[in-house]
């Protein structure tokens, strides 16, 4: 089992940025990658962005240039730094690991929320 704990979101106002947070516990050995989905009212969950242990990362197209996914991994953790926000960033999002790079894994954290005013 893998246990995903998220932090850093918040109400931030367009343009502005944010930083969240994932640390990981448990079977960790088990994780090759980690990523964040974002769930806005009404609508499916998404891929925000997601990185491998390698080091490789795939975005979604509405955050390139403005998202930076990173990871710690002495910490066990990983980052996403979010820069030139938009009203349309706002959804809960939740922080993502499993065994294969590419895909979404089995575990997930609580979510956390962030909003965006204009």
């Amino acid at each position: 089992q893998v246990q995903l704990v998220e932090s850093g979101g918040g109400l931030v106002q367009a343009g502005g940025s944010l930083r969240l947070s994932c640390a990981a516990s448990g079977s960790i050995f088990s994780i090759n990658a980690m990523g964040w989905y974002r769930q806005a009212l009404g609508k499916q969950r998404e891929l925000v962005a997601q990185i491998s242990s390698g080091g490789s990362t795939r975005y979604a197209d509405s955050v390139k240039g403005r998202f930076t996914i990173s990871r710690d991994r002495t910490k066990n953790t990983v980052y996403l730094q979010m820069n030139s926000l938009k009203p349309e960033d706002t959804a809960v999002y939740y922080c993502n690991s499993g065994p294969v790079f590419g895909v979404a894994g089995g575990y997930w954290g609580q979510g956390t929320q962030v909003t965006v005013s204009s």
